[in-house]
């Protein structure tokens, strides 16, 4: 079993697991059951898909904090091939990670001094969606050599009104990889919305 960080906690990746170099970000999250009830419209409507669309993506910033990529389901992978997306997954059904980031460290190019894990509800403010509906969201980080978690981020339900959040960071300190768990929620409608602050 991995670490259970809580928020704002950092841990090595160099002590955790020496010698480490290529990890899963995983994302789960689970559907959204509600559904209308009672009367002519809760019938209509009975049918309707509930589910939530959650996006994933890995913003690459530079040393100055400034946005040179961001791999997500437009766009699979970096032009480096050190980051690379599962691909999009539209309702959070089934077992497991919903969607994976996989992360070469040792390709990632040295101007790159920072890995921002975030997420977006898709169409959320159509949909009337948010991280206070959103139920059993985690992300948690694998070795991709053996499948062993690393560590794991549960996030609270406590994110109400928020359509984006920063889940977690693997970022450069001396040389070595550390892993913060961030879940730091915002109100941007999309991926690009989000990138936006890092420009």
């Amino acid at each position: 079993m991995g670490i259970n960080l809580q928020k704002g906690q950092s841990i090595s990746l160099e002590k955790e697991a020496p010698g480490l170099s290529k990890v899963t970000m995983g994302l789960g999250w689970d559907t959204n059951k509600n559904k209308p009830s009672g009367g002519f419209l809760s019938k209509m409507f009975a049918a309707a898909p509930s589910a939530f669309d959650l996006d994933a993506a890995c913003l690459m910033l530079n040393q100055n904090g400034k946005l040179e990529f961001m791999v997500y389901f437009g766009q699979l992978n970096s032009p480096d091939g050190s980051i690379k997306h599962s691909g999009d997954n539209l309702t959070g059904e089934g077992q497991g990670d919903d969607e994976k980031i996989n992360v070469d460290l040792s390709s990632v190019p040295q101007n790159i001094s920072k890995l921002i894990f975030a997420v977006t509800i898709f169409q959320a403010k159509d949909r009337k969606q948010d991280f206070g509906q959103v139920a059993n969201a985690y992300v948690r980080m694998v070795n991709s050599g053996n499948n062993a978690e690393i560590s794991r981020y549960n996030l609270s339900t406590g994110y109400p009104g928020m359509t984006s959040m920063l889940l977690a960071e693997l970022h450069l300190e001396n040389n070595q990889w550390k892993m913060t768990a961030l879940g730091e929620g915002s109100k941007a409608a999309s991926l690009v919305e989000l990138s936006q602050s890092y420009k």
